[in-house]
């Protein structure tokens, strides 16, 4: 009885996760290739130097510390909304999640090399990059994400045959 139960619930777990996975693979690099055009400046490059030299330990504060710093934005957040200004604490939100996705990506590929200078680092990230894969490989097998892109490329195909009109 109790498997009966549990095959369902994991599979929501399971699409759950996979859908903040999604969003997280389809903002980072984009996120990330913004940041990287704010690195032009001097500023940044000078911060990224230093980031790079930092060792194993301190990288890891460096990477867990802006996570830390979101808490007080999500708390005004629920403030807003709580306040009864519904539509601005999900602004709120969103637009922390898309700085904070932009900056993790940011920091973890300056610090991913001394990060993996930790034992159990290296240990976690090697069985979240495998087990992130086997995910992405369920979804992308499933008939929704099938057809999903199905639709995709007969859209494309549509726009490349007839393009919108220029405003």
């Amino acid at each position: 009885m109790v498997k009966a139960w549990l095959a369902p619930l994991r599979w929501l777990v399971r699409a759950a996760l996979a859908l903040l996975i999604l969003f997280e693979e389809w903002g980072w690099e984009p996120l990330r290739r913004g940041f990287a055009r704010l690195a032009r400046l001097p500023l940044i490059r000078r911060l990224e130097a230093r980031l790079a030299r930092l060792p194993p330990r301190w990288a890891l504060v460096a990477l867990v510390l802006p996570s830390l710093l979101i808490v007080p934005v999500k708390l005004l957040a629920v403030g807003l909304v709580a306040t009864g200004r519904v539509a601005l604490g999900l602004a709120v939100v969103v637009a922390a999640k898309l700085v904070g996705t932009a900056l993790l990506a940011w920091l973890f590929q300056l610090l991913q090399p001394a990060l993996l200078q930790l034992p159990w680092f290296a240990r976690l990230y090697a069985r979240w990059t495998c087990w992130k894969a086997e995910l992405l490989a369920w979804v992308r097998a499933s008939a929704v994400w099938r057809m999903a892109r199905a639709v995709k490329l007969r859209v494309r195909r549509l726009l490349r045959r007839h393009p919108p009109p220029a405003a």
